[in-house]
Formats: C-alpha cells, structure tokens, sequence
C-alpha cells in the first residue's frame, strides 16, 4: 500500500471521528443550556418547569453516552465532564429542594470523577439557594442551606487524590471560600433579627 493510499484511510477514519465530536460537542451545548435552565427554574420556585427541563438533560447525557459508546478517547474529554457536572448540579439542587435522597452516579450514569466535581458547583448553587431565602426573611430555610452545605463540603474534602486523578481541589478551595461567606453572611441575618426582636420587645414594654 503507497503512502498516498495509507493516509487516505487515515483521514477517512479522523474525518468521521471529527464529525462526531462536532455532534458531541452540540449535545454538550444542550445538556450544559438545560442543566441551567433546570437551576434557574428551582431558584424562580417553579419545580414542574424545573423537572421538565431535567427530563430533557436526562434524554441528552443518555443521546451523547450512546454517540460516544466506541470512542472513550471523546468521552473521556474536558468538554463532556463540564457538561456531565452542569447535570450533575442540577440533579443534586432539584433532589434538594424536593426534599429526595440524592441521585448516585450510576443512576444518572455519568463516571464518577465527573459526579464529584459537580458537588463541587452544587455547593455554590446551594449558597444561591441560601441567599434567596435570606432576602426572603426565612432564615431557617437559610440555616438549613447551610448546614446541607456543610454536608456536602465535608464529604467532598474526604477525597484527597492527585490532579491528574481527578482535578478536585480547586473545588474544594472555591468550596471552602463560600462556606466560609455563607456562615458570616448567616451570623450576621441570626444577630440583625435578634436586635430587631428586642427593639420590637423594647417599644412594646414603652
């Protein structure tokens, strides 16, 4: 076989996986745009569009699985691990709110590396969460925000494995920063409502 004939079917099999990353790459675009649009439909309190976009991102990691089934050298890429963590935070923000036990990876069949960096951003949503219901005045909503991040950041500072493993750490010091800023930021709505309870006390007794 010449070398012209050799490269032919070189191209021939890079130009059919080049193809398919351009599909993969689309099906990663949408599961990232309806992972969001899950999130930003808990935060507005409207769980039934909520889960209807989940179903939707659900359809998709199962479509971009089955498209990469014989090619773990795409599967395995940056671009799909962010798409797998945008579900990932979903499924663990909508879980939470609804008051259901977490989703493991295996069902919602995403590898397991890919699950653990999307603690990572669930905590971070969880503070947005927190927030809201800060602005809200519930802060005992606020208050179990809080502690279920502190659930979820202690569990995810148990793994302690070297970057080319899994690139943990970096959530895990993003993750340690907005604890931290969340617990000030409750510290400081628990001693604001004590001092107006007792303004309230203290007119009351004039």
């Amino acid at each position: 076989m010449s070398i012209e004939e050799i490269v032919e079917t070189i191209r021939e099999e890079l130009d059919e996986k080049d193809l398919l990353r351009e599909e993969a790459l689309r099906i990663t675009r949408e599961i990232v745009r309806l992972s969001g649009d899950t999130v930003k439909a808990i935060h507005r309190g409207d769980i039934p569009t909520a889960r209807a976009r989940f179903e939707e991102v659900e359809k998709k990691v199962e479509e971009l699985k089955e498209k990469l089934k014989d090619h773990p050298d795409l599967y395995y890429t940056g671009y799909v691990q962010t798409a797998h963590q945008e579900f990932v935070e979903a499924a663990l923000l909508l879980s939470y709110v609804m008051g259901k036990p977490y989703p493991t990876p295996w069902e919602l069949d995403v590898p397991k590396a890919d699950y653990a960096l999307g603690l990572g951003d669930f905590i971070g949503e969880l503070r947005r969460y927190f927030l809201l219901r800060l602005l809200e005045g519930d802060i005992e909503a606020a208050e179990r925000a809080y502690r279920e991040m502190e659930n979820v950041y202690n569990a995810l500072m148990t793994l302690e494995y070297p970057k080319g493993l899994v690139n943990i750490r970096t959530k895990q010091d993003q993750a340690r920063h907005i604890l931290e800023r969340t617990l000030e930021d409750l510290t400081r709505a628990k001693l604001n409502k004590k001092l107006e309870e007792k303004l309230k006390a203290a007119v009351g007794d004039e």
